[in-house]
């Protein structure tokens, strides 16, 4: 159960609210990192911090690379330095909760719940150092709502997160009210507020995937699909919450060439972002492809996979086929 808490705890984030453009002034990392470069972003820190290793932004790009590659302890070594080089920085704390929780994630029962006690603090603090940062008060309302109080969560606390996101952005504070809903199996609630969570949302696609997301947690299925298909419909840029459909469509078994289409609009798109790697997009559509399959295709996915991080370890299911020749 901690496990699998403290999963989805630490990706929380993937779904916490809208994405955006970067801006122009985007640095060739930022870049590196949204369009899922990873051997490219390495390549050009590890230069940085050769010039200076108190770089604490480098070490905090870092980090979020080796986030994505699941790399956890590189990941922790790299925000933790980070967040000692500026202390005083929000979101490095908040990026040093997320390593820790995925580290707890794969960590034994024992050495689990102090990881995720120490994840909780990092995202107290990240709300401290800025009570309007809603990335880290909407993952830490969504600890709170799936963590036991041994380490920290409760009700009570997720309430308070919530009651606190509603002046900083409305809509997250919703999605949080309708998760809190939810694990008090109050549907009808967490229905109503998933559904205002989408008019109040300054990029409604994502919301209409969390909607999507709740009907397939309770096996409405045809809601599901609804919900999805309109997200999509909305996302013109083919952003992110085109992974988010298509993941739903595989968990519940349906339309896998809708996911597989979904995915590689994603892949064509100038909307990737660091939420949804490229490399961990493709081996998701290698996954899809062969099981339609199409194992020539999903070796060519995996290719690419491997020319973007090559220390990226592809999940067995996909790994296995492709080791295998086939």
């Amino acid at each position: 159960m901690l496990r699998r808490i403290l999963r989805l705890a630490s990706l929380c984030f993937l779904c916490a609210g809208a994405w955006s453009l970067p801006s122009a002034a985007a640095s060739p990392v930022q870049q590196d990192l949204d369009q899922g470069r990873a051997d490219q972003a390495l390549a050009a820190i590890a230069i940085t911090l050769g010039h200076n290793p108190n770089d604490a932004k480098a070490h905090n790009l870092r980090c979020r690379i080796y986030y994505q590659e699941e790399q956890w302890d590189q990941a922790i070594a790299d925000c933790e330095a980070a967040s000692k080089l500026t202390p005083g920085d929000s979101s490095f704390h908040l990026w040093l909760g997320r390593a820790y929780g995925k580290k707890a994630e794969h960590a034994s029962l024992v050495s689990g719940y102090p990881l995720a006690r120490r994840l909780r603090a990092e995202f107290e603090l990240a709300v401290q150092l800025d009570p309007r940062n809603a990335e880290a008060l909407a993952d830490l309302g969504e600890f709170d709502v799936l963590a036991p109080a041994v380490v920290g969560g409760g009700m009570i606390r997720a309430e308070a997160v919530a009651q606190q996101l509603r002046g900083v952005d409305p809509s997250r504070a919703l999605t949080l009210q309708a998760r809190i809903a939810e694990s008090k199996k109050d549907y009808p609630s967490a229905e109503a507020d998933f559904r205002s969570a989408i008019q109040q949302s300054s990029y409604p696609p994502d919301a209409w995937m969390d909607l999507a997301a709740f009907y397939r947690r309770r096996g409405r299925i045809d809601e599901m699909l609804t919900a999805a298909h309109t997200g999509a419909s909305l996302d013109l840029n083919h952003g992110p919450a085109l992974v988010d459909g298509a993941s739903n469509l595989a968990l519940a078994g349906r339309e896998p060439q809708v996911a597989i289409q979904w995915l590689e609009q994603y892949l064509s798109s100038r909307a990737q972002r660091e939420a949804a790697p490229a490399f961990v997009v493709r081996a998701q559509l290698a996954d899809l492809l062969q099981i339609q399959g199409d194992l020539k295709a999903a070796q060519l996915q995996l290719a690419e996979v491997h020319a973007l991080a090559s220390a990226y370890r592809v999940p067995p299911c996909a790994d296995a086929f492709a080791r295998s020749g086939l």
